[in-house]
Order: structure tokens, then C-alpha cells, then sequence
């Protein structure tokens, strides 16, 4: 595994499959943002991709979003808007791909994290994937991921996550308030739902699958100006006295 992380592309049989891995328990510098958004759009464009799974590397943490080093290293709110425009453009590479984009949720996914769960067309998780939205007790918000969060789980979900923001919800409220399509006991279980449905769909109908993916998206075209703004929120908001302490809180826990 690189200190510095990376995204792997591949393809078998109509399924796309891009895993992106990070030492620091999957959590996602900038680099490794664009990244994933430019596998999806290139996945979304690929002959023989038919349909794509988005997973991580190992069988623990999910993702446990910002990379609190890079957050640390912003200086200004040009930085802080590139940061955080790295998650808007990984939540707007899925929605603008013309194929189902099926998340594998192994474990514990925070932050972005979150927001990457709830953009994805189909999210299926074990019961050890618990999930916690922690940027409001950091100074920042869930600005980016919000639109998202909300969309897949409704107004209230959402605000229980963004105001709770030390708490952890199990993976089964999770799958009761539609973040989760299915939750499996073990990951040998996820797997081979995962492998079931992605070789279903790949012999499914591409032209039938980008409509209803289309269908089921309408409504979302302002996000393209929506989530850069929300990101512009958040790096202003990284800078405060308040979001350094609260980091350096965390990182010495």
C-alpha cells in the first residue's frame, strides 16, 4: 500500500471496478479525489464497462474522509475551495455517469465517506459499517456531501447525522433510512451479493439502465453550481481558530 494512497481501475465481463485505497484508514487527500472522479468518467465512457463498482481496499474502514493532514495544510480559501471540491466532483462524476454506480461498504464510513455512500446508484454494506457525519464537531458542516446525504435519506436522517456529529449510527438505521440498499453479516456475503447484481447488470440493457439512472436523478442539475458553492463554505470555515484546535483534538486522540 503507497503512503500517499491510489485508485485502481479494472474491468471483467462488463463490470468496472475502481478501488481506491489510503493508509490512513481510506481517507481521501485531494489527489486521490480527482482520482476517483476521473475513473468514473472514464468508466462512464468505456465499451466494455457496463456497469461499475466503487469499493476500498481491505476488509475494515470504508472511508474516513478528509484527510486531516491536507486539511491542516490549507491556508486560504483558494486552497480550502480546491480541497473540498475534490469530494463535489466525485459526487458529480456519479451522478453524470450514464451507468449504475454500485458502492461496496465494507466498514466505518465518516465525512465524505458518507457522501460518496449516499450518491452512489446502489450502496450495500456489512454490519460492522456504521456511519457518522463528525464535520459540525470539527467547525466545518457537511455542506458538500449534504445535498447528497439528503437526497438519498431525507431531510430528517440528514439533520440526525449533521447535528449528532459525535455520534455513530449502526448500519442498520443506516438501511432503515435508505442510505443502505442491503446490509450483509460478513463481507465474504457483501462480495458475493455484489458480484450477483454487477453480473446481472451487466447483462442488462446500457440504454434502459442510463434512463432510469436519468429518471432517478431528475431534479439535481442545479448541483453543478450547488456543490462548488457549498465547497467554497467549507474551505472559508477550515480556516477558523476553531477547526484547528478541533483537528489537532482529534489527531492527538
Amino acid at each position: 500500500m503507497s503512503d500517499f494512497g491510489s485508485v485502481v481501475y479494472t474491468s471483467a465481463d462488463g463490470v468496472g471496478t475502481i478501488e481506491f485505497e489510503h493508509p490512513a484508514s481510506n481517507s481521501l487527500p485531494e489527489k486521490l479525489l480527482e482520482d476517483i472522479a476521473n475513473c468514473i468518467d472514464s468508466a462512464g465512457i468505456d465499451d466494455d464497462c457496463t456497469v461499475i463498482v466503487l469499493r476500498s481496499a481491505g476488509n475494515r474502514a470504508f472511508c474516513a474522509g478528509a484527510s486531516f493532514d491536507e486539511l491542516m495544510a490549507i491556508e486560504n480559501e483558494e486552497q480550502g475551495l480546491a480541497f473540498f471540491s475534490g469530494f463535489s466532483k466525485v459526487i458529480l462524476a456519479i451522478r453524470r455517469s450514464p451507468k449504475f454506480v454500485i458502492c461496496r461498504i465494507q466498514g466505518k464510513a465518516v465525512g465524505g465517506g458518507v457522501g460518496i455512500a449516499a450518491a452512489a446508484d446502489y450502496a450495500l454494506a456489512t454490519n460492522r459499517s456504521s456511519v457518522k457525519l463528525s464535520e459540525l464537531a470539527i467547525g466545518i458542516g457537511p455542506f458538500v456531501v449534504g445535498p447528497a446525504v439528503e437526497r438519498k435519506m431525507g431531510l430528517s436522517a440528514f439533520q440526525s447525522l449533521a447535528i449528532d456529529a459525535t455520534q455513530w449510527y449502526s448500519a442498520q438505521w443506516a438501511l432503515e433510512h435508505g442510505l443502505y440498499a442491503q446490509v450483509l453479516s460478513t463481507t465474504e456475503e457483501l462480495d458475493s451479493e455484489i458480484n450477483r447484481l454487477a453480473t446481472a447488470l451487466a447483462k442488462s440493457s446500457p440504454a434502459a439502465m442510463s434512463e432510469l439512472k436519468k429518471a432517478s436523478w431528475h431534479g439535481t442539475d442545479h448541483w453543478e453550481e450547488l456543490l462548488p458553492e457549498r465547497a467554497a463554505i467549507s474551505g472559508k470555515l477550515v480556516l477558523s481558530e476553531f477547526t484547528r484546535h478541533a483537528i489537532e483534538a482529534f489527531k492527538s486522540k
